[in-house]
């Protein structure tokens, strides 16, 4: 089939761009690296995943120093949504424009909250997401309902919830894309960095591209690597691939390039030529740059004298410092649960005896503080000797430290008195955003407000790269509402 449409990446970004142009009877083709992931033992298996990593990429980046490290970016069809929290936040109204923080002023974007607003409604249909708009102070206007009610809280989490409140705090349930009753059914595990090898995690896989797939225009090819993109002028004149040990060059009127925002920027770096010669779509030089990793702590809120019987965990959120909180009441972030953690995966992320492990684990509770990172343009992808160099250097940070501490205080007035922190590293991919950012603006941005690039006539990005600020929500809900967005604008004009 000669393709109307070549989409690279099956993640949140690709695989919902298809679902968007499935309907319209142009033939698109999904080019994706990875294989499908099959269920195995090791799929609910703690130890396999936190201790081996089972699933790890077989992939080395390096750092601005040269050190090299594994990245936990999966290749695989759905893309890190297999592995994904599942949480389907919307950004709030106030992430859109000019906001003030701690660390400096983000730049804005150039459309608004109330231009995605029916996207994200869409977006919440097509993802199957569980929520209620109650109880959230920060939470933007919703034109349409939440498909399903919020995932229930477990009765230690009631029990958390109501000690917050006692506290002053506005407690609200966390838009969720899980079946409970079919994840469960598989293994009495949380979602949170657990595989969907059935089908119950609202994945992009599982819904935005099972819905595309159900269209014979549109075609999926796994096990395929893009090397790079062929350019003359002002358009993309071919991919070229590697599949089976062959290379080969595929050509549509239409290229999306839905990679991620790490591969994404390397990709368009990689295709430099003598038309583009610091890289594709990156007259602004500004693919790579500013590179936003949302700042991330893990707290394990541990009381030896209380237990935790909860499974899944995972169901509420806190945004009282989300707008304000700060000295000069600068935002700081959101604050939501943790998946359970269990004494197989504390054993393996700290490196604890087994026992200790299952004994702090079975006596705290587990959750997490999140804040926004700022663009830097000097916090970058780049693209040496036929690999990814990832200089990604933290923003706000004295942000993040207070709201750790305010979190901490809430946890020990909620009776767990003992507080365990630690900050994700740079291998986790941590809400990674942000390396061709969309704007008004050329020379300031690499693709516009439809995502089309500046510089190229048929490429368009869609991905998490297209980010021009982190936020402090998890992206992926976003993204896909930028997908579809996308998608109705390419169908229209191409």
């Amino acid at each position: 089939m000669q393709p109307d449409v070549i989409i690279i990446g099956s993640g949140m970004g690709g695989a919902t761009l298809a679902a968007a142009l499935a309907p319209t009877g142009r033939r698109v083709v999904i080019l994706e690296r990875g294989e499908h992931l099959s269920d195995c033992p090791e799929a609910r298996d703690p130890g396999a995943i936190f201790g081996r990593g089972h699933f790890r990429p077989k992939e080395t980046w390096h750092d601005a120093a040269g050190a090299a490290f594994n990245p936990g970016n999966y290749a695989f069809v759905g893309g890190n949504t297999k592995f994904y929290g599942a949480v389907l936040l919307r950004c709030r109204v106030e992430d859109f424009a000019p906001l003030r923080h701690i660390g400096g002023t983000t730049p804005g974007w150039p459309i608004g909250y109330d231009t995605l607003e029916p996207w994200y409604g869409r977006a919440e249909v097509l993802y199957r997401v569980r929520g209620d708009v109650a109880g959230d102070p920060t939470e933007p206007a919703h034109s349409s309902p939440y498909p399903f009610p919020p995932v229930p809280d477990e009765p230690d989490i009631v029990t958390l919830r109501r000690a917050f409140a006692a506290q002053g705090l506005h407690v609200s349930a966390l838009p969720l894309g899980v079946d409970l009753d079919s994840w469960l059914a598989r293994a009495p595990t949380t979602w949170d960095a657990f595989p969907d090898t059935t089908g119950a995690k609202s994945d992009a896989e599982s819904c935005a591209l099972a819905a595309a797939l159900l269209h014979p225009n549109v075609t999926l090819q796994t096990g395929t690597k893009v090397v790079r993109l062929l350019s003359e002028g002002r358009r993309v004149t071919g991919v070229e691939v590697e599949r089976n040990g062959q290379r080969e060059v595929m050509t549509a009127p239409v290229v999306c390039l839905c990679a991620g925002a790490v591969m994404s920027a390397a990709l368009l770096l990689a295709s430099a030529n003598a038309d583009h010669p610091t890289g594709l779509a990156n007259r602004s030089d500004q693919v790579g740059r500013n590179f936003m990793n949302h700042n991330l702590t893990g707290m394990v809120a541990w009381n030896p004298l209380r237990r935790n019987r909860t499974v899944y965990e995972k169901t509420i959120q806190i945004n009282d410092f989300y707008l304000t909180g700060g000295p000069n009441g600068e935002p700081l972030g959101n604050i939501q649960m943790l998946g359970r953690i269990t004494g197989p995966i504390l054993a393996g992320e700290a490196g604890l005896p087994l026992w200790l492990a299952r004994h702090i684990a079975d006596h705290s509770i587990h959750i997490m503080a999140m804040s926004e990172d700022l663009p830097d343009p000097d916090s970058r992808v780049m693209w040496r000797n036929g690999g990814v160099v990832l200089d990604w250097r933290r923003t706000n940070v004295a942000a993040h430290d207070l709201l750790v501490k305010r979190l901490t205080r809430a946890m020990r007035k909620a009776g767990w008195p003992i507080v365990l922190s630690r900050g994700f590293p740079k291998s986790k991919p941590s809400h990674q955003c942000g390396t061709a950012r969309m704007g008004n603006d050329p020379a300031a941005s690499v693709v516009d407000a439809n995502l089309r690039a500046h510089d190229l006539d048929n490429l368009y990005v869609i991905d998490a790269s297209v980010l021009p600020t982190s936020a402090a929500v998890n992206p992926s809900l976003t993204i896909a509402a930028l997908a579809l967005r996308a998608g109705d604008h390419i169908a229209q004009k191409g």
